[in-house]
């Protein structure tokens, strides 16, 4: 009887056994489908780890580019505010110098040495830690020491050998201006070995393991790096940054101060730029080492998956030995069906036995298993097409009621689930007018056979709204009656930064005011819907003796003079009226609806609040006046430039009357 009914003879030795071979099937079964999860989940855990750590290194390159932005700005800072303190007649005497200095400690300590430099590049005095040296120097030929004369501003240096020392330093520099004269300059050194700017940012042994952060200027020079042998050498010349190094000057060499995440095998690479300075902070960190959490953790996960399958293995043996005896008398049975020693009747179970049982349940079991197949074919088709769906929040609707919810969706809307079965799908949105507009989209969409996508604006059960992208699609697009699943997505986050994104590409980000952009797009729609947009007019605006408050007060100060004149200029005009900053100290009103009489008006009233500024930095107080050119629309002006020169015109007619005046753009309609 081995090779008899139940076809055991295909399976040698203890394969034989059904128990035997469910159990191989279970594990092999059970082994596939941990071990297929396991390997998804693992991909996809480093997957969304090497990007979130990404993103932690480049907040990081970010957070210290922008500490060293600071530190850069508080040393000029301490210099603008040190020249101003020196008295010029200081300058004639060390001994004066000496006393001046001793009693700035705190400076001193900012700065490796400080020294001041005649117009002629001649150094008239050097302080060190060493105290007051006398020294025959010339530092006319520094470039940065020509680009602070020509330039009349503060710079900051390429790295530079020190014509005292030797060693690698970097140079700001604050002109001193005696009057409106440049008589000498005042500058501090950093000896770049020593760390002084770089403290805090750059140390020997990184807390973070292996990583790495070094600075270099915008040509690659090294400015700060652990190993203080490689300052002032090209990046190339350390092998851990090289190929990112490479990839950054093949894209530029952009200094960018938003950051950058720079390619290299095997490795995380970040940089991001020193405002200010035009430096490059770069960090690296192998990927290795960032993966080393999830490794350790996959071969944990590996050891309880390999102890869980023996375990289930073992207990699913001993379950299938205890339910498949009675299969075992089914066998023996089964094995004399065709023999003649005993009828068909006979040897079968008694009554209320398990082939007893078997034999006339059989019937039943297999009409009741083709009604329960049917039940669980369309239960699993709706469940596959909400899985399929989305992972997120997840309904199925069905004749405009909602049968089935997922916890995320009841979390977004924070209802309950049974708040939400059975209830209509209008409840959720914002408005009843959006739901009646969203109805013709997603019966065009499943017309032609696509899924809906499309961003609104949802209603929680507070009260509050939020934007959510939802998705639809038919079960069945031949059938309607099907239903359709629905999947939201909370965006209100990614909606917020979409709309600063576009309000910063239409304004200027020092005054808060329109930019050019902006500025044309909305003249040229007036023009477009002329002459129904008649009258208007543009006013253009040019700023008198605005030079000297950057050459004397310097590019903070100028930004704060366009900054009170922003607000003096947003005050004096309509609600309705569009004000832009232009470019430089130029700016311009859109004025609708406004007769030419009026638009005088406003230029007038905009030119005295401009005049009426008082900007007060230190003991100087500057002032500045406005050149006004008016040009109204008119019928048959054919282009925004043509618009605008015309008030331009204008403008540069103003100031060649003397500055300070309002014109009127005289035109012809055509």
């Amino acid at each position: 009887m081995g090779g008899g009914f139940m076809g055991f003879g295909l399976f040698p030795g203890w394969l034989s056994s059904l128990r035997a071979r469910v159990t191989l099937g279970t594990i092999a079964v059970l082994a596939a489908g941990i071990g297929l999860i396991a390997f998804v989940l693992v991909q996809r855990a480093g997957h969304d780890t090497l990007d979130d750590q990404r993103q932690r290194e480049l907040a990081e390159v970010i957070r210290t580019a922008n500490l060293l932005s600071r530190n850069v700005v508080d040393l000029q800072k301490a210099l603008g505010i040190v020249a101003a303190q020196l008295p010029a007649s200081a300058l004639a005497s060390d001994a004066a110098l000496s006393e001046f200095f001793e009693g700035k400690p705190v400076f001193r300590s900012l700065f490796s040495n400080i020294f001041i430099a005649r117009p002629g590049g001649q150094v008239a005095f050097y302080l060190d830690d060493k105290g007051v040296q006398r020294l025959e120097l010339s530092i006319a030929d520094r470039p940065y020491f020509q680009r602070t004369l020509a330039e009349r501003r503060p710079i900051v240096s390429d790295p530079v050998p020190s014509r005292v020392s030797g060693l690698p330093v970097v140079v700001l520099t604050q002109p001193l201006y005696d009057a409106s004269r440049l008589h000498a300059v005042l500058a501090g050194a950093l000896n770049l070995s020593e760390r002084r700017l770089l403290s805090h940012l750059v140390e020997a042994r990184d807390l973070d393991g292996e990583a790495l952060t070094v600075v270099t200027d915008a040509k690659g020079s090294v400015l700060a790096h652990p190993d203080v042998q490689l300052l002032t050498r090209s990046l190339t010349d350390e092998p851990r940054l090289a190929d990112a190094y490479r990839v950054w000057l093949s894209q530029g060499s952009p200094v960018e101060p938003a950051g950058l995440q720079l390619q290299q095998a095997g490795d995380v690479v970040s940089a991001a730029g020193v405002p200010g300075a035009d430096w490059m902070v770069w960090r690296f960190r192998p990927q290795s080492e960032l993966l080393a959490p999830l490794n350790a953790a996959r071969k944990e996960a590996l050891a309880w998956a390999t102890g869980l399958i023996v375990v289930v293995s073992l207990l699913t043996f001993a379950l299938l030995s205890w339910l498949l005896h009675p299969l075992r008398l089914l066998e023996r049975r089964a094995q004399q069906l065709f023999g003649a020693e005993v009828p068909a009747g006979q040897g079968w179970p008694e009554a209320g036995g398990e082939i007893g049982r078997l034999g006339s349940v059989l019937k039943e079991v297999s009409i009741s298993r083709d009604k329960l197949e049917a039940a669980n074919k369309d239960l699993l088709s709706r469940l596959v097409s909400v899985l399929a769906a989305s992972p997120t929040g997840i309904a199925f609707v069905r004749n405009e009621r909602v049968e089935l919810v997922s916890t995320e969706f009841c979390r977004l809307l924070g209802h309950s689930e049974s708040t939400l079965r059975s209830s209509h799908p209008s409840q959720i949105f914002a408005s009843s007018e959006d739901f009646a507009s969203i109805r013709p989209r997603v019966l065009e969409a499943f017309a032609r056979g696509r899924t809906y996508a499309g961003d609104w604006k949802l209603l929680r059960s507070d009260g509050s709204h939020f934007w959510a992208q939802l998705r639809s699609s038919s079960v069945d697009v031949t059938d309607a009656a099907a239903g359709t699943i629905w999947t939201i997505t909370d965006i209100s986050e990614q909606k917020v930064a979409h709309d600063q994104l576009e309000w910063s590409a239409g304004h200027d980000p020092l005054t808060g005011l329109a930019n050019r952009r902006e500025f044309e797009q909305r003249a040229r729609s007036l023009i477009d819907r002329s002459p129904h947009s008649i009258p208007a007019a543009i006013v253009f605006m040019d700023l008198d003796h605005f030079k000297p408050v950057n050459d004397e007060g310097g590019h903070a100060a100028g930004d704060a003079m366009l900054h009170a004149v922003a607000q003096a200029i947003s005050a004096s005009v309509r609600g309705s009226d569009l004000v832009a900053r232009i470019g430089g100290d130029e700016f311009a009103l859109l004025l609708e609806h406004c007769p030419p009489e009026s638009a005088v008006e406003i230029a007038q009233a905009v030119r005295a609040a401009v005049a009426a500024i008082r900007l007060t930095r230190g003991r100087q107080t500057f002032v500045v006046g406005a050149s006004m050119g008016v040009a109204s629309l008119l019928q048959g002006t054919a282009s925004v430039d043509e618009w605008i020169a015309a008030a331009d015109a204008a403008c540069y007619q103003a100031k060649s009357q003397g500055r300070g005046e309002v014109c009127v753009a005289v035109r012809e309609a055509a």
